[in-house]
């Protein structure tokens, strides 16, 4: 059983590890902003902390989760995140360093959100069901804004996968689906998984089909050009798979022009949009099976 408390109270200072203790366990993110109350963010509520941030403590929670040498966490910050153990995600906000038009660090630092990770065991029982299509699956593409649980419910649509003995891929980013620590997943994604972090999952995808032989291959947040070219790759080699990307609904995400893309190949069967109730569907279209491939 994971720790939640011992894995997220560690990146604080002593005070407000002592201030916020009591309400971990129910915090879904916790913001410090510089000279700004701490501000945690539940399911029903928001808490506010009477402690003013100052930018000592932004340093030195900082400072703890780039295990003190946050130059070696330069390509993370400027990325906008840090993911530490457990697949907690710490978004960063403060003064961008741009060169040849690429932000290449982010100083002063002044606004850090911890984003919660949990693991909810049936999380996905709404959508499971709308996935399966007899002893295969239907090319999935779940949509919502931030904060609606896509990733939750990707890790417990994963779990129950291999649970259904489908040899699953996971193309893990950000470190946040199967929160590997030291090569050891913290999440149970179940044992007929493979996953493959910290890289670009354009590049993830093909190495997983290349020596995994998936049957499916799921990754998180797709939004990219590279992503759609791997995608239809995977597809196009008999692999199926399920993907997210960020949305309010479905004129929404196809503003991406990448995403627009995915649609005219023809290639993804069903588009699941969730509501602001956790596991829930406020949307789903059906697209049909598709033979069309482009390579």
């Amino acid at each position: 059983m994971r720790d939640l408390s011992k894995e997220v109270l560690e990146y604080f200072p002593t005070q407000i590890s002592y201030l916020i203790s009591d309400k971990i366990d129910k915090a879904e993110e916790i913001r410090i902003r510089q000279a700004q109350n701490i501000v945690i963010k539940t399911s029903s509520n928001i808490i506010e902390i009477d402690y003013l941030i100052s930018s000592n403590d932004i340093l030195e929670i900082m400072q703890k989760i780039c295990e003190y040498s946050i130059y070696s966490y330069q390509n993370q910050i400027a990325e906008g995140y840090i993911t530490v153990k457990g697949g907690h995600r710490i978004g960063i906000t403060g003064t961008g360093v741009v060169e040849n038009g690429k932000v290449i660090n982010i100083k002063y630092i002044n606004s850090l959100n911890f984003r919660i990770a949990r693991q909810v065991v049936g999380a996905s029982n709404n959508i499971f069901p709308e996935i399966i299509n007899g002893i295969s699956i239907y090319n999935t593409l779940i949509v919502s804004p931030p904060g609606f649980g896509k990733t939750t419910i990707l890790k417990d649509l994963i779990r129950k996968l291999s649970m259904s003995l489908f040899n699953v891929g996971v193309v893990d980013e950000r470190c946040e689906i199967a929160a590997m620590f030291k090569g050891v997943p913290q999440n149970d994604l179940g044992k007929m998984v493979d996953v493959i972090e910290n890289i670009p999952k354009s590049i993830g995808i093909k190495m997983l089909i290349r020596s995994m032989a998936p049957q499916i291959i799921v990754a998180d947040e797709i939004g990219k050009k590279e992503d759609v070219e791997a995608i239809n790759y995977a597809f196009c080699s008999g692999v199926k798979g399920i993907f997210t990307c960020h949305g309010a609904n479905y004129n929404d995400f196809i503003k991406n022009p990448y995403m627009k893309e995915i649609i005219n190949l023809n290639i993804i069967d069903k588009i699941i949009i969730l509501s602001p109730q956790k596991g829930k569907i406020k949307d789903m279209l059906f697209l049909g099976e598709k033979e069309k491939c482009i390579s």
